[in-house]
């Protein structure tokens, strides 16, 4: 059996999967002070419902990453740098402690200027001053040659308690977002493992032994092991749950919407020919661009816990502010659950209460209860619909890449959505009527989240560089180098690196490593001649590699 936890903004839903077959679950308010306590409560509430020596393997999403740098409560990190000509990398600057270090290498990997000892040194001696003890080292052209990031890994190795290499988060060839990409890394990575210890302990205190694996924003998992290392790919993990989870109950073959209504937000998501499109370049983390794969989503601030406000010209909106639960759940102020209780579109908890809410506010407006009800259900309802019917346009302006494939040609038209959350019942017909669509509502709904965690698949991708002037292999994430002969091809390089692929998956430990062979393919190919000034002939080949996000058979 499977277990699979989702850490929401509102609630912690935790699930017991018999195959596609839900044999449990619960549903516990999360306490943002400590994520910890309502994972125990949600896991210790299935696992009182199952036999636990029945569970094999636990998932969970978490927002932990996504929370502490939205809030700003990430750790000081200090970020060592080299470039060389052609780029600042000053404009790149994020965080305190930020050095650049006067050394570069060219475009192929070869050293242009060695790195400055004395800057290394004194940036060292700074970051010391400063109490920082987790580190961040980029060079821009790492991952053609690691060797001037892993210099800057050893100058600062003493001190730090860790040091992540920019070529080690990605092989892509993009310096900005490598430069993000390793900070946030560094900067979430001691709560993330302070939260992955627990994790374990707990694990380990129900008896349970089971392989632990945690969503990434691109739709797939990652063993835990790899998640304390790379802890800046469970951003946004919660989105990624929505979509497997809809993947896991639909059999989707056509454009369609999907909409997580949750208690705080709702999180809209776009399949495009059946399949979930993707953010191919990485995501924005706190305002810049980063190397961080994710699913496509987009989360507003409308949830059932969403506060009405009445403005000074008298218009009702809901939300983005949320200020504890409902009405009808012992909260102290009326929120859209509470007006649609109020409507009679949802019968959830205490309608007594949420109704003398409604009529408290609506005097104090001097309103009719009724007319402050409907707009706020309608602003909602509205703000889902505009937001949804944006990212389609935005979407249809661009290339569109999905998990499987680019999709190029026609535009994408959604004729169905999907509904899912705690309120998807109340608000199916709403927006079926606002949407001028079908919109169902999965079965399992309220736990969709949860049971995406349970079934979504482990996801790898991998880079190969072959120079065959340098002789040299480099697949950076893998800190693999190893020489080649100048005769190697290109197809030479995907033979090897789906070898490498499998031999990586069989070492997370992934079960059926073999049949997961089949689904490793080559997303992207391309090999560059080049003739040196002697007029001898190389080429430069680039060749990805993944294991597609999927659900478990």
């Amino acid at each position: 059996m499977y277990l699979g936890i989702d850490v929401g903004g509102t609630h912690t839903d935790a699930v017991v999967l018999d195959r596609r077959n839900v044999r449990a679950f619960a549903k516990v308010v999360t306490d943002h002070d400590n994520l910890l306590v309502s994972v125990r409560a949600a896991m210790e509430d299935v696992l009182s419902q199952v036999k636990k020596d029945r569970i094999e393997r636990i998932a969970l999403s978490t927002t932990l990453s996504t929370n502490a740098i939205v809030e700003n409560k990430t750790e000081e990190t200090g970020v060592l740098v080299s470039a060389g000509p052609g780029i600042d990398p000053e404009n790149y600057h994020i965080g305190r402690g930020y050095v650049v270090i006067d050394g570069s290498l060219d475009h192929r990997g070869f050293e242009v200027k060695p790195l400055n000892d004395k800057e290394m040194s004194d940036a060292v001696q700074m970051f010391r001053e400063l109490g920082m003890r987790v580190h961040a080292v980029v060079s821009k052209f790492s991952v053609r040659n690691p060797a001037h990031e892993i210099a800057m890994l050893k100058a600062v190795e003493t001190d730090s308690d860790h040091v992540t290499m920019g070529h080690r988060v990605s092989g892509m060839l993009n310096f900005p977002r490598r430069i993000a990409t390793a900070y946030y890394n560094a900067a979430v990575w001691r709560l993330y493992n302070t939260f992955a210890d627990a994790i374990a302990q707990t694990v380990d205190e129900y008896g349970l032994e089971a392989s632990i694996h945690v969503l990434k924003a691109d739709g797939g998992t990652m063993p835990l092991a790899r998640s304390r290392q790379f802890p800046v790919e469970s951003i946004l993990s919660g989105p990624a749950a929505s979509v497997m989870g809809i993947v896991a109950l639909c059999d989707i073959h056509e454009d369609a919407l999907i909409l997580d209504i949750g208690g705080t937000t709702t999180d809209i998501a776009v399949f495009a020919g059946g399949a979930p499109v993707l953010e191919p370049r990485g995501i924005e983390v706190g305002s810049y661009p980063t190397l961080v794969r994710a699913l496509k989503t987009r989360s507003i601030g409308i949830g059932g816990d969403s506060k009405i406000i009445i403005t000074r010209s008298g218009m009702v909106r809901v939300g983005p502010e949320r200020e504890g639960p409902s009405m009808a759940q012992g909260g102290e102020s009326p929120t859209l659950i509470d007006a649609m209780n109020y409507l009679k579109l949802a019968d959830f908890r205490d309608r007594h209460a949420s109704e003398r809410g409604i009529e408290r506010l609506a005097r104090l407006w001097d309103m009719y209860p009724d007319k402050l009800a409907r707009q706020a259900v309608d602003f909602a309802v509205n703000t889902i619909v505009e937001e949804s019917r944006d990212m389609v346009n935005m979407l249809n302006e661009r290339p569109v890449y999905t998990i499987y494939e680019l999709l190029q040609g026609p535009q994408i038209e959604p004729r169905k959505a999907f509904v899912m959350g705690g309120p998807a019942a109340a608000f199916q017909p709403l927006l079926k009527e606002a949407l001028k669509m079908r919109v169902e509502t999965p079965p399992n709904f309220q736990v969709a989240n949860a049971i995406g965690a349970a079934l979504t698949r482990t996801t790898a991708e991998l880079e190969l560089f072959a120079d065959t002037q340098k002789e040299l292999l480099h697949v950076p994430s893998l800190s693999i180098e190893h020489p080649i002969p100048r005769n190697y091809n290109q197809q030479a390089a995907e033979t090897d690196l789906k070898r490498l692929m499998v031999a990586y998956l069989d070492e997370m430990g992934l079960p059926g490593t073999r049949e997961l062979k089949d689904d490793v393919e080559i997303v992207e190919s391309n090999a560059f001649n080049m003739v040196d000034l002697f007029g001898g002939a190389f080429r430069n080949i680039r060749v990805k590699a993944q294991l597609r996000p999927g659900i478990l058979d």
